[in-house]
């Protein structure tokens, strides 16, 4: 079983900035895609940022120029840098991960989700 681990969370006011990461745990697998969601209170799950194993990044509209995701593949972890914070990016992020591992071939897994608040 792989489970991915997400930290870097917290509080944070109006123009801050914050660091999350995520790391994959577990054996016998390899990592493709990684990316972070973000669902906000009465909101669908959006897409923040994702990166392929290759580094080719995309990114949501509203984080271009705010927002950096990166990866160290050595680590299994994927990072995702957050400057400019505004209240809108309130949200729960979450870690996504296309993994896959020879007895099962490619499968998606979902981190537990960390909370980021911007205060006004």
């Amino acid at each position: 079983q792989v489970q991915l681990v997400e930290s870097g969370g917290g509080l944070v006011q109006n123009g801050g900035s914050l660091r999350l990461s995520c790391t994959a745990s577990g054996s016998n697998f390899g990592i493709d895609a990684m990316g972070w969601y973000r669902q906000a209170p009465g909101k669908q799950r959006e897409l923040v940022a994702s990166i392929s194993s290759g580094g080719s990044r995309n990114y949501a509209d509203s984080v271009k120029g705010r927002f950096t995701i990166s990866r160290d593949n050595a680590k299994n972890t994927v990072y995702l840098q957050m400057s400019s914070l505004k209240p809108e990016d309130t949200a729960v992020y979450f870690c996504n991960a296309d993994l896959y591992r020879s007895d099962i071939g490619s499968f998606n897994t979902w981190g537990q989700g960390t909370q980021v608040t911007v205060s006004s």
